[in-house]
């Protein structure tokens, strides 16, 4: 076997030749509820027509199995169990048959070989469950002594999660018998014959892995690939079967798994898996997420590191998700501001960084910090456009070096910045040739930004970057049509998203404006309120391409001066 398997197999192939499958103990409870129950029912009989669906895909089931009859369900549990639970409300209305006298032996002959064929069999003396389908150490022991043995499991005294397991048995009950009322001739028969067909019909691509570490490789590159996977469950079993393994009371348990709740709804929507690796990258050297999961089961092999990892990641958890997030109550003023523009320029590389600084220094060391990863970031990525590769290496190893304590001043931080700091010559170079096509929405915000910030510098006046009232305004327009004759097509095209084309204007101004000719344009630029614009008018009597160029120039000298850090340049 490789290191890991892929294929297509229906439910009927799945759960057929004596293969069994376990849910992990800790891995997530049963979650489901009647809108899931719903769609799948829904698709379900969408394939019972004669010239219904052919087939219906279930999604991915990854698994993992040292010897190919006994798998853990890493991904697809949920499916799982929901699936057994319509089988088992069909062996219910099988015994509700039975119970009447309808075709009593045909229909006990069918309800045990639909339960050995899919669901597993009952101890002859104990009645105990022996089935394919073992859930977690919180919903297990309803599903077994209640749900696969037809009973009627209580209603008191269930955890959430075996509720929902109740009320999916009802709800299935129910739907299953509502679908079969009207089956007046052999219902027995047409229940079997429902079971045989879903089976077939219900396919899943199943991934089956030898280890956790090849799980972990398996979810990375369907989620890069756009498919939801949960690599957060899949370490919560690892490390909670490492501490169950040293014998942890139930009370300890418990205890870890309300921990990780918290944990995982700090985060939100946020990638776990990216929180993980700039967590560990924040205190150790730099590891790729390829070989993330391989570093973490590594350097945590028992209880007492387990326990280490769990309260190091609490410590982070909370600035990482104010990292994205410039309003979060975490930040000052003055952190805020540099936040937000780390968003704008979309770059994660500084968060190991910027983690190991929230531990290390006080707040307005962090803002220091903050601003200098600003300035970095739109120097190097936003308008140099370089390679990030090294540069997430540069900010771990700092990151590092302020978590065992060789940096003890933000002074030095900011130093050692200065391998990723782009010299001035070189930024003015990269600025004046800058080209950001207003085409979407993250580079007008970055356009907005920098003409912003330029009119700052040269008025001294803060205005609402955000406000609805202003917009960005292509001196050339985006379509010149033939008021513009000074430009050819291609010109234009190459130079209509130069910055140096580009001042603000109030929203409804340039709305006015629309394609208009300079001479038009630039009466309306005399009367604007912004400086920035005022000077296009002031030293324009044409708008060519030089003059473009020129001005985008004069903007790069500004833009040295404003994206600056002066102890490095």
């Amino acid at each position: 076997m490789t290191a890991f398997d892929t294929s297509n197999q229906t439910l009927r192939k799945l759960l057929g030749n004596g293969l069994s499958y376990r849910v992990p103990p800790f891995q997530r409870d049963y979650s489901w509820n009647q809108g899931e129950w719903e769609d799948l029912w829904q698709d379900i009989l969408e394939t019972l027509p004669a010239d219904g669906d052919p087939v219906h895909y279930m999604g991915y089931l990854v698994l993992q199995s040292s010897d190919q009859r006994n798998f853990d369900v890493i991904d697809g549990q949920q499916r799982l169990a929901t699936l057994s639970i319509i089988v088992l409300a069909v062996l219910k209305q099988l015994r509700s048959l039975i119970n009447a006298g309808v075709a009593p032996e045909d229909n006990e002959q069918r309800l045990e070989q639909l339960r050995s064929s899919y669901i597993g069999y009952l101890d002859p003396v104990s009645l105990a469950a022996r089935s394919k389908l073992t859930l977690n150490r919180n919903n297990d022991r309803l599903y077994q002594d209640y749900l696969v043995p037809l009973r009627d499991p209580p209603a008191r005294n269930l955890r959430a999660s075996e509720r929902l397991l109740r009320k999916a048995m009802d709800w299935f009950d129910r739907k299953v018998r509502d679908h079969f009322n009207a089956q007046r001739s052999e219902p027995g028969r047409a229940l079997a014959a429902f079971v045989d067909q879903i089976t077939d019909r219900l396919l899943f691509t199943v991934i089956t892995v030898r280890d956790e570490l090849n799980a972990f490789k398996v979810f990375e590159t369907l989620n890069a690939r756009g498919v939801r996977l949960a690599p957060t469950d899949l370490l919560k079993n690892y490390l909670f079967s490492v501490v169950a393994a040293e014998g942890s009371h139930d009370a300890e348990i418990r205890s870890l798994e309300g921990r990780w709740a918290g944990l995982v709804g700090a985060l939100g929507e946020r990638s776990f898996t990216r929180f993980l690796r700039a967590h560990w990258n924040s205190r150790r050297p730099f590891v790729r997420e390829t070989n993330l999961f391989k570093e973490i089961r590594k350097e945590t092999p028992d209880r007492e590191h387990a326990f280490r990892l769990l309260h190091a990641m609490e410590e982070d958890v909370d600035v990482y998700a104010a990292l994205h997030d410039p309003s979060d109550e975490l930040w000052t003023p003055d952190q805020s501001r540099h936040v937000d523009e780390l968003k704008l320029y979309n770059v994660r590389q500084p968060w190991p960084l910027l983690l190991a600084a929230n531990r290390a220094f006080p707040p307005d060391g962090v803002a220091e910090i903050l601003r200098a990863c600003s300035v970095v970031s739109f120097r190097y990525n936003v308008v140099g456009q370089r390679a990030p590769g090294e540069q997430e290496r540069r900010y771990t190893r700092i990151a590092n070096e302020i978590a065992v304590g060789e940096l003890e001043t933000t002074g030095d931080v900011i130093t050692s910045l200065a391998q990723i700091y782009v010299p001035d010559e070189a930024f003015r170079s990269d600025f004046a040739n800058l080209v950001l096509r207003t085409k979407s929405s993250r580079n007008t915000k970055v356009v907005r930004h920098i003409l912003f910030r330029l009119e700052s510098h040269l008025e001294q006046i803060e205005f609402d970057e955000g406000s609805a009232k202003y917009s960005v305004e292509h001196i050339l327009p985006e379509n010149p049509v033939d008021l513009w004759p000074e430009f050819s097509d291609e010109q234009a095209d190459a130079l209509v998203y130069r910055l140096g084309n580009m001042t603000l204007l109030r929203k409804n101004t340039n709305r006015d404006l629309a394609n208009s000719a300079f001479t038009v344009k630039r009466s309306k630029y005399e009367q604007s309120e912004f400086g920035l614009t005022k000077r296009v008018a002031k030293e324009n009597d044409t708008w060519t391409a030089d003059r473009i160029t020129t001005r985008q120039q004069w903007m790069a000298r500004q833009a040295t001066g404003i994206w600056r850090i002066a102890q490095l340049s």
